[in-house]
């Protein structure tokens, strides 16, 4: 926006005013000129104003009054006010009023733009980051899950398409790629989705413990077994059963669960009497389930049954363009948590974000906005408010040239600090490959003229003449 804005500035001194307007026409803005704080309240009414520059000493509509009477008229239009030294005390007040900042008078043209800047790039992040939530709204109007991604899609692809059968379903990922809400989302996609959604941890339990979770048990069955207790799947017939860490099961009890896969049936602890139950099952792992049943360690016909349709969750690394979403989404709930009123996340934040390699997948981006939430300092979460060995990926620069052929974006990444010349090489090249080295194409996905293409290929064939080498490299090889 900066070079294009529209800036009303308001003050009875006709020599500021014309001294402001030449300064601020020199760096680009559009200058409307108003000569008291009324008339800049009527043109703020008829629209288009960016932002305000007012005097707080006026005739008539004091540069309070304008800064109260705009809030209510453009609440998203921000106001600089000017004050003189005498009148520093009244600026504080206008800022807990609301406005962005203020000058005291005279002001160094430098400085006078400095805080223009800063004030517009602030309602651009503001707007971008409004703009990211409507689309993240739009996501999850249509389910629990966000992504844009294109392997979130291929996984919500396959998602829909055997969510209504009633086949096993075995979801394999890494810890923290959020398999309990792919297992919670896939029920809901579901014919069951009126039923019960029952989930354990298989990891979590000793094993009789777990076999009596899953299996319930009669009175008497063991120590302590004062009555009768119905077991997960007990409550989850005519639902989903949820097994996370099936890995884990010991195997003793693979081959309970086999029959219930097989037969539906089962026995509780201590009873005789065989049960039926109509539950699907939906299994998880972060381990290698092929390789536990090379090595014995778990059953092989049991394997077999879990993983009619597998499930792959995507590591974060490999849905980067989900992170701006996910990071908007997990805001908006830890801010409503902790009561904080947040707009969004600046660029370097995102940016930080979007380089950072995530180990820890979705749950750690999670926590990680929690953090910054509780600890952000000002209305926007910026790169001090992310943890050091996030911040320090600002040295990262993530560029998107183009989307790839699947309908999502391909990343380039530089160091700051790279010359610009060979920054801006690596991304000719980069969008030449993804578009099949169409030079017209290239030019307009990058926004430049399809002469400057050409020359900075023949610049680059020159030099690599002068290198010694036979032609400038191929970027669609």
């Amino acid at each position: 926006m900066a070079e294009s804005a529209t800036l009303l500035v308001a003050d009875d001194d006709p020599a500021v005013r014309q001294s402001l307007e030449r300064a601020l026409a020199r760096e680009g803005y559009a200058v409307i000129l108003a000569p008291d704080g009324q008339a800049a309240l009527e043109r703020l009414k008829a629209g288009g104003v960016d932002l305000v520059l007012s005097d707080l000493r006026m005739p008539g509509l004091t540069g309070l009054e304008l800064l109260r009477e705009a809030k209510a008229v453009a609440p998203d239009v921000d106001v600089i006010v000017l004050t003189a030294f005498g009148t520093v005390e009244e600026a504080v007040r206008a800022m807990k009023d609301g406005a962005i900042d203020f000058l005291t008078k005279p002001f160094r043209q430098a400085q006078l733009m400095k805080v223009v800047r800063q004030a517009l790039e602030r309602r651009d992040l503001i707007a971008e980051n409004r703009a990211l939530q409507r689309r993240l709204d739009d996501l999850l109007s249509q389910g629990k899950m966000v992504g844009i991604s294109p392997a979130f899609q291929r996984m919500m692809t396959l998602m829909k398409q055997v969510a209504d059968s009633s086949a096993t379903v075995l979801i394999q990922g890494e810890s923290g790629t959020g398999k309990e809400l792919v297992a919670s989302t896939l029920h809901e996609l579901s014919a069951r989705r009126s039923g019960p959604f029952v989930a354990v941890n298989c990891a979590a339990l000793p094993e009789t413990l777990l076999e009596s979770e899953l299996f319930g048990y009669e009175r008497g069955a063991f120590t302590g077994a004062a009555g009768r207790k119905e077991g997960r799947f007990d409550l989850a017939d005519g639902g989903t059963l949820f097994l996370d860490e099936i890995a884990d099961l010991s195997l003793v009890t693979q081959p309970k669960i086999l029959r219930v896969l097989q037969e539906g049936a089962f026995e509780r602890l201590g009873g005789t009497r065989t049960l039926h139950v109509d539950v699907r099952i939906v299994a998880a792992t972060n381990q290698d389930l092929a390789a536990l049943v090379r090595e014995r360690r778990f059953r092989e016909d049991l394997y077999y049954r879990l993983n009619v349709i597998s499930l792959v969750a995507p590591p974060l690394r490999d849905r980067r363009e989900d992170i701006p979403y996910l990071a908007q989404h997990f805001l908006r709930i830890y801010a409503a948590k902790n009561n904080r009123k947040l707009e969004g996340l600046s660029d370097d934040a995102i940016r930080c974000l979007e380089a950072h390699a995530w180990p820890g997948n979705v749950r750690e981006l999670e926590n990680v906005i929690e953090r910054a939430v509780i600890l952000a300092r000002g209305t926007i979460i910026d790169v001090k408010d992310l943890p050091e060995n996030i911040a320090k990926n600002l040295s990262i620069l993530v560029v998107r040239p183009a989307p790839s052929e699947e309908g999502g974006e391909t990343y380039l990444q530089v160091r700051v600090g790279t010359p610009l010349a060979e920054v801006e090489q690596r991304l000719l090249d980069e969008t030449l490959r993804l578009t099949g080295n169409n030079k017209a194409e290239a030019a307009r996905l990058l926004g430049i003229d399809p002469k400057t293409v050409f020359r900075k290929l023949k610049r680059e064939a020159e030099e690599a003449a002068g290198e010694g080498r036979d032609e400038p490299r191929d970027p669609s090889a």
